[in-house]
């Protein structure tokens, strides 16, 4: 089985959250295939410059994290490429006012539907959205 990360699980991998050690402790399973696409890591990256910009985060320890998540995706996940389908998909998807999922929740969701892979995520309303449309989820901790 594979699974997909979301930004909400890789954040809390790199900076010291709540959630930190059940995500630590889900994700270092090596006997999981972890996939990471494009759109997690820049949300990921945005997600630190967010915290360089309200200045919980300095700069230099942001560029590290940042470098620490770039050698982890090479070394321990597999990335997964987003397809005009995916983008179709995920337009539905935030149409559909009821899921009330944001674009990049949304192009989660419909990636993870096209490829069945298990979608992480710490994401309640994603989560919820997720389960909806028919997508296995798991929310560690």
């Amino acid at each position: 089985m594979s699974f997909y990360l979301d930004a909400s699980v890789i954040l809390p991998t790199l900076i010291e959250e709540a959630s930190s050690g059940a995500v630590t402790e889900f994700i270092g399973d090596p006997a999981r295939a972890l996939i990471v696409s494009g759109l997690a890591a820049l949300e990921t990256a945005s997600g630190l410059s967010r915290l360089v910009r309200m200045g919980a985060l300095g700069a230099d320890a942001a560029r590290m994290h940042l470098a620490d998540l770039d050698a982890w995706r090479t070394a321990y996940t597999e990335p997964l490429e987003i397809k005009a389908a995916d983008m179709k998909l995920a337009d539905a998807y935030v149409r559909r006012f009821d899921l009330a999922l944001r674009g990049p929740d949304a192009l989660h969701a419909a990636l993870c539907g096209r490829t069945k892979h298990t979608l992480v995520t710490l994401d309640a309303r994603l989560a919820a959205a997720a389960t909806a449309l028919g997508v296995a989820v798991i929310r560690p901790g």
